[in-house]
């Protein structure tokens, strides 16, 4: 089961990305633009999520991903760490707020993590 640990491992690991202290919690971020937080009990973390697909992930698995109260206005969704199935969907889901977060311009020059196919 991925943790708090794995979070910031794999965070730090994306291209351009640092860790900044903000509301009291770790921040990521990708030349300056928040991906991902590692909330007080570190118990989960939020990443960017298109509003459409966020309330699809909450309706499909609402033991796994849920929306806070102050960030249901903001394209943002909580993901619980005990409820995910491996370190590889952690780190899928931690890229994929990358991809949103980074410019064109970076998500190029690193194909590797460049819009997935069929997007």
């Amino acid at each position: 089961m991925p943790d708090a640990h794995d979070v910031r491992r794999i965070a730090l690991s994306l291209p351009d990305t640092t860790e900044k202290t903000a509301w009291s919690m770790p921040t990521f971020r990708v030349a300056g633009k928040m991906f991902a937080t590692l909330p007080e009990d570190e118990s989960s973390c939020a990443v960017r999520c298109p509003k459409e697909e966020r309330d699809e992930l909450v309706l499909a698995e609402p033991g796994k991903f849920w929306i806070a109260d102050h960030e249901s206005a903001f394209a943002w969704i909580r993901v619980r760490l005990a409820a995910l199935e491996d370190e590889g969907e952690l780190r899928d889901i931690l890229a994929d707020s990358w991809r949103q977060a980074a410019s064109t311009a970076l998500r190029d020059s690193h194909p590797g993590l460049g819009v997935p196919a069929g997007e």
